[in-house]
């Protein structure tokens, strides 16, 4: 089952995504559960399974995409978790690198993603995000899974030359990462770890590997996080990037006004995007 986030003639909503349309959920099922972080905090997945049979009550054209988790409590982002990636960063640590995204720092499938216009080096990076379902905490790695709602796709996008020491200043831009377009459930996802993970700038294949190289896998991920804070449905862990960012290519590949940007899982979906750049500031002082 694929779940998605959007808006239609003004209204926040969510649903099913299939073939025929969207089975919006929020029209049926939203008194009880208003958002998809909602119904994955009340455990309500099955609810929703409950209408996989009905008809599309609107077409995709109609909608304009949220983010999968709209306002998730927490985002975890985990850098340097492949191969080829730590490689070209020099990375040695075994520990597992973490960052916080904000929410308002990401955007739906379909939207713009905005490119600051302080930056002329705002990079690429697609990546497997984990939705959480069920809340723990100190979870064993052997259960971790369990824990797991669904998958999506993710571009976390790197403004390069606000990200030194540490990663934060360059993550957190409005609307710089993009989440979607949808979760698929993990009954879809047995094995997160046997997937083609590929990113795509205007058509041309940049990002090409397999989550089976994630140094860290997904349940040590959730395990390692849930020691030091708890875990709660609706959180998001976004798993890292394979190898070929912009930043690290000669010469260097960045992202511009205009520019498409395509991150594409297997099984799971294609999340495509344009690059809009931002108004410079005095600008925006001004309007």
């Amino acid at each position: 089952m694929k779940l998605a986030s959007y808006r239609h003639r003004g209204r926040k909503s969510y649903g099913i995504f299939t073939d025929k349309g969207i089975i919006d959920l929020g029209n049926k099922i939203g008194h009880k559960y208003p958002t998809l972080k909602d119904l994955l905090q009340k455990n309500a997945i099955d609810v929703a399974r409950q209408y996989l049979d009905s008809p599309a009550d609107i077409m995709v054209e109609d909608i304009t995409f949220l983010p999968v988790i709209e306002t998730p409590g927490k985002i975890f982002c985990v850098g340097m978790n492949y191969a080829d990636k730590r490689k070209e960063f020099a990375e040695t640590s075994n520990a597992p690198t973490l960052f916080i995204r904000f929410p308002d720092s990401q955007t739906g499938h379909g939207t713009p993603v905005i490119k600051p216009a302080l930056s002329n080096e705002f990079d690429y990076e697609g990546e497997l995000a984990v939705i959480i379902g069920k809340p723990g905490s100190n979870i064993d790695a052997s259960v971790a899974l369990a824990h797991v709602a669904g998958y999506s796709c993710y571009m976390d996008g790197s403004v390069r030359d606000w990200q030194h020491a540490w990663f934060t200043a360059g993550k957190n831009w409005p609307r710089t990462g993009a989440f979607g377009p949808y979760m698929t459930t993990v009954d879809e996802i047995p094995d997160p770890h046997v997937l083609c993970i590929q990113t795509y700038l205007n058509g041309i294949l940049v990002q090409n590997d397999s989550t089976a190289s994630m140094i860290h896998k997904v349940a040590d991920l959730i395990s390692y996080i849930s020691t030091f804070t708890s875990l709660s449905a609706g959180d998001v862990i976004i798993t890292g990037s394979p190898g070929g960012v912009g930043k690290k290519r000669n010469p260097p590949l960045f992202m511009h006004e205009g520019d498409r940007v395509e991150v594409v899982i297997e099984n799971i979906g294609r999340l495509t995007n344009t690059i809009v750049e931002s108004l410079p500031q005095h600008d925006l002082l001004a309007s």
